[in-house]
């Protein structure tokens, strides 16, 4: 039970409804000034790697909320341990499980921006990050399961430099970057044989943490491989 006063609720919904109004625009217009056009950009699909085959996909919309199967992001207000988290769920599927992209990028559509204003647009980038419908399909016949190692997960210092460039203060205290450099690891089978794929993988997660909001939430990702720096 909430134990703000009327005055102090009211400033706290002006606070969300602050965030809602700029944390869309001020992040597109600070990420456009120093590069980073995956979130305005219609994303990309990776260039095929070996077998397992890399064609990427764009998944229906999601249901309401995560499936029972998969692990929920950590209620946390560490961006590192958080982003290393929306990483991993990303990255993790297995072809055998029954579950769909969708169902799988549900995870972190499912705990995105609370005020519903970077909803659309996280999904869209969520949809990047997933074979596309006919590379499933023929991934599901090698059965095929992927994971990801996290080499780094650090803030860019070019998110240091939009705060510091911030003259006006628009950049709400809570929103921060994190660059995750890793490589995903692909197992499957063809011909009978177990086959295995490496490819580098990199990418920002931009979140709010406290005191944005209680605990930290995916605001939008970048552009897969065209993180920011």
């Amino acid at each position: 039970m909430s134990t703000d006063f009327p005055d102090a609720a009211s400033r706290k919904r002006g606070r969300a409804l602050l965030i809602a109004g700029i944390s869309g625009t001020v992040i597109l217009l600070v990420l456009v000034g120093l590069g980073v056009y995956g979130l305005i950009a219609r994303p990309h699909e990776n260039t095929p790697t070996p077998a397992p085959t890399t064609s990427e996909q764009r998944p229906t919309a999601p249901a309401p909320s995560g499936p029972p199967e998969l692990t929920p992001l950590p209620r946390t207000n560490d961006p590192i341990r958080y982003a290393r988290a929306v990483a991993e769920a990303l990255f993790t599927w297995d072809t055998a499980s029954g579950l769909r992209p969708a169902d799988y990028g549900q995870v972190v559509l499912s705990d995105a921006d609370p005020t519903g204003t970077e909803t659309p647009g996280l999904a869209s980038d969520i949809a990047g990050y997933y074979p596309a419908p006919d590379a499933w399909r023929q991934l599901t016949g090698h059965a095929t399961t992927q994971h990801l190692t996290t080499e780094t997960a650090v803030i860019p210092d070019a998110w240091a430099d939009a705060i510091a460039q911030d003259r006006s203060g628009t950049l709400v205290e809570g929103m921060i970057a994190v660059t995750i450099d890793g490589t995903r690891h692909r197992t499957g089978t063809v011909s009978g044989q177990e086959a295995t794929s490496e490819h580098p993988v990199s990418f920002t997660v931009f979140l709010a943490c406290e005191p944005a909001f209680e605990s930290c939430h995916t605001l939008r990702l970048s552009e897969l491989d065209n993180p920011l720096r």
